[in-house]
């Protein structure tokens, strides 16, 4: 495959306060993390496609989002935030035009007492996402994934996982780990192998889990995407002053993440398929 059609799957893009506020709720401030720097580091690995997907402390302000599609051009997508009851039909129709092909649901980081708020959230979100042939992204620890597996399981549109469903401490046998396979295995859902120190007691690892990464390839070898999740934010826990700016966010390199998760599978072959094939047909990249 050639390089320029390799696609990081899962990128944040941060602008200035001035121009991009963040919202007052969040729990720190983000530092920049312009598309430029994004597009150098990845031109490093032959990477030209990115997915940008909608940082929580944007909310639904997806200004930044679309205008960074808008220098992509075919070579970006975008999966945006919205409330579905305020959002008009024009401006997701607009939102379309300029490369958006998903909804994201973030439970990352709230708590239990919240989650029933998803069965609404996902009913009128998943209404949205149909009409335009759209997918629904969603962000959760796998104990929420199990318990909203009905959900999941019978989505009528394509439903993709983040950072390898979040699971934690569990093993590809546990009962969690069984139940994740088990919705992984259907012909919707997706899995994005992001962030693998998102999934590890290492904040700074960059190697995939050997066993979880065999069991998601064996689930779902044409529904797996990678992604470097740039730039790379602390857990939703690390800052709780919300006037604190992220100075760097983690140290990691960019190279390094290719090179290990590539490392990780057992043929180059099925790499390109990963960070290539696949993500063309999920997010409409013409060839």
């Amino acid at each position: 495959m050639s390089e320029a059609l390799r696609c990081d799957s899962h990128v944040h893009i941060v602008g200035s306060l001035e121009r991009y506020p963040q919202l007052p709720t969040r729990p720190s401030l983000a530092g920049l993390a312009p598309l430029e720097d994004l597009r150098s580091l990845a031109a490093r690995r032959g990477i030209a496609r990115f997915v940008i997907v909608q940082p929580s402390f944007y909310g639904a302000d997806n200004t930044l989002l679309l205008e960074s599609l808008d220098r992509l051009s075919e070579q970006g997508r975008g999966v945006v935030v919205i409330d579905p009851a305020k959002v008009l039909p024009d401006t997701l129709t607009g939102y379309a035009a300029r490369g958006v092909r998903g909804l994201r649901i973030n439970l990352y980081g709230a708590p239990e007492s919240q989650e029933h708020h998803l069965d609404r959230e996902f009913a009128a979100t998943i209404d949205v996402a149909r009409k335009l042939d759209w997918h629904l992204e969603v962000i959760a620890p796998i104990g929420a994934l199990v318990r909203h597996f009905e959900i999941l399981f019978r989505s009528r549109v394509p439903v993709v996982i983040d950072h390898y469903g979040l699971y934690g401490h569990a093993s590809p046998a546990s009962a969690e780990g069984v139940r994740l396979l088990e919705l992984l295995e259907q012909e919707h859902v997706w899995m994005k192998l992001s962030a693998p120190y998102r999934v590890s007691t290492d904040s700074l690892e960059t190697r995939p889990n050997k066993a979880w990464l065999e069991a998601i390839l064996a689930a779902a070898l044409d529904r797996c995407v990678w992604g470097s999740d740039w730039p790379h934010t602390p857990p939703p826990d690390a800052h709780k002053n919300g006037n604190e700016i992220l100075g760097g966010y983690r140290p990691l390199s960019y190279e390094r993440l290719v090179d290990d998760f590539y490392a990780a599978l057992p043929s180059q072959e099925l790499a390109e398929r990963i960070m290539g094939d696949n993500p063309a047909r999920l997010y409409g990249f013409s060839d």
